[in-house]
């Protein structure tokens, strides 16, 4: 994971974090990136600073030591606002609900895996008997499954469920 600074066109800045510098240049691409303050979809990264670890002390250590600028740092910093949700409550009821759609339709049905397409179509023409299945195949697959009026339901996956 990788946390970015991000700043709108009208000057608000907020933290987001990515699987990785693809997964922010993915979003930013498609549009699904906005302002945590204002909503606005006109984001980009903010010049920030790495921050390295140390390894050679505690960070309790360091604390007890008087004196201490990061002891000092930490008492005087303002208390921090509440986090910023990545997703509304409206979206995780969603995605809740996708979770209950997809369990229930997996638990009654035989797991196939990169076959699906395949067996799709064999029950299809009758070649095997009728059952429900479920699997994985690709966007080509699926495409030429529903061009041949081969009933399936692709269910959407999750970011979480890639994860």
């Amino acid at each position: 994971m990788i946390r970015f600074s991000l700043v709108c066109d009208r000057g608000h800045e907020f933290e987001s974090w990515f699987r990785d510098s693809a997964a922010y240049d993915d979003q930013a691409e498609r549009g699904l990136l906005s302002c945590a303050h204002c909503g606005s979809t006109k984001v980009g990264k903010a010049i920030m600073a790495p921050q390295v670890a140390r390894t050679d002390r505690q960070r309790g250590d360091r604390d007890r030591e008087s004196g201490s600028p990061d002891a000092k740092i930490r008492e005087n910093l303002p208390a921090l606002p509440q986090p910023v949700a990545l997703t509304s409550p409206d979206e995780q009821a969603l995605r809740a609900k996708v979770r209950e759609l997809h369990a229930m339709l997996t638990a009654k049905s035989d797991y196939v895996g990169d076959k699906f397409a395949a067996e799709a179509r064999k029950m299809h023409e009758g070649e095997i008997e009728r059952r429900t299945i479920h699997g994985e195949a690709t966007g080509e697959d699926v495409r030429s499954l529903i061009e041949d009026g081969i009933d399936i339901l692709p269910l959407p996956m999750l970011p979480d469920d890639r994860n």
